[in-house]
């Protein structure tokens, strides 16, 4: 599979972890499937003997965490304030290694907004696209982009806020739900085609899924909550079209400036060209989950995955004060 120059730190015993924290719940739309994630997640790192601990920043104040020793940080929070980089400042002043993406690179990708500008910018395949502010916004914009379309929240996760829009009579109603969540919303062209989905472990692109639901789109429910939802994995038919998803993978994690771990997720209409659609750089890790799916057609079965996962945190860590260094001129 491509790669990332990102290079995995190999961990060979549970002790030089340390004392985890397992951050899970929080209080946003997605607590929910954290708190899932989180349960996981928990149980398979104390099944390889890793001293981990469960940290629900909704009944344990993060006002408390510094005290509460521990090494480093498996961020399970889903959703603001766990995926938008609040939580990774907040771990980094406190000089706790966490696992994934960094600040700036979580505060994109969970911005859709901004994703999609620099996925634009960058040439990298993405469906047309105008941020609404209103219905006045989305009417505008609805008739330059025609219909279907797709408008979500700009910085919400788990198609929280998410809908299909079919005729001009079902706008209003569609932008007044994606706006109940954030101050803009990103109205997309809507792709009629395969869903696929990438997951990219230390700098390696993992196998696709394609992913087929029998709702009018791959939502809340099918993602969490429908058995009829199918994957196929990998998704793709050959080696050649495997690539290409790769790459773009890889190159949209890399734009954005993400690390460690996440996810990139594709529309593919009629015309075979893959579009990128988001970056999710803590995606879910439930019995439903997509990149649990792909790490074990890799060969990873759930416990090396969340073990392997926990591994990015030296990364991170030893990036930063190679940085530390240098900004301090030794």
């Amino acid at each position: 599979m491509s790669g990332l120059t990102e290079q995995r730190r190999i961990v060979s015993s549970a002790s030089e972890f340390g004392r985890v924290a397992v951050v899970l719940g929080g209080l946003s739309s997605e607590r929910d499937v954290s708190l899932n994630t989180g349960a996981a997640v928990l149980q398979a790192l104390q099944d390889r003997g890793v001293d981990a601990h469960g940290w629900d920043p909704a009944e344990q104040p993060m006002a408390d965490f510094a005290a509460a020793g521990f090494d480093r940080a498996w961020i399970a929070l889903h959703g603001p304030g766990g995926e938008d980089g609040a939580l990774q400042g907040l771990l980094q002043w406190l000089d706790v290694p966490y696992t994934g993406s960094g600040v700036m690179a979580s505060a994109i990708a969970m911005d859709k907004v901004r994703s999609k500008h620099l996925f634009r910018a960058a040439g990298i395949p993405t469906p047309d696209y105008a941020v609404v502010q209103s219905r006045e916004d989305a009417s505008v914009a609805a008739e330059n982009l025609g219909f279907p379309l797709i408008i979500k929240p700009s910085g919400q996760g788990s198609s929280v806020g998410m809908s299909k829009i079919f005729e001009r009579d079902e706008l209003n109603a569609a932008v007044d739900t994606a706006l109940r969540y954030d101050d803009a919303a990103l109205l997309e062209t809507c792709i009629t085609g395969d869903e696929f989905t990438v997951s990219v472990l230390q700098g390696r692109a993992l196998p696709s899924i394609r992913i087929v639901t029998p709702r009018v789109f791959y939502d809340y429910r099918a993602k969490y909550e429908s058995d009829r939802t199918e994957y196929i994995c990998p998704g793709t038919e050959s080696e050649e079209l495997e690539a290409i998803y790769a790459d773009l993978a890889v190159a949209a994690f890399r734009e954005l400036g993400c690390s460690g771990w996440g996810r990139v997720d594709f529309m593919t209409g009629d015309d075979g060209q893959p579009l990128v659609l988001e970056v999710n750089t803590v995606p879910g890790m439930t019995s439903h989950s997509l990149v649990p799916m792909a790490a074990n057609q890799d060969g990873i079965d759930f416990e090396e995955l969340c073990w392997r996962i926990l591994e990015t945190s030296f990364v991170a860590d030893e990036a930063q004060q190679t940085v530390e260094v240098a900004a301090n001129g030794a």
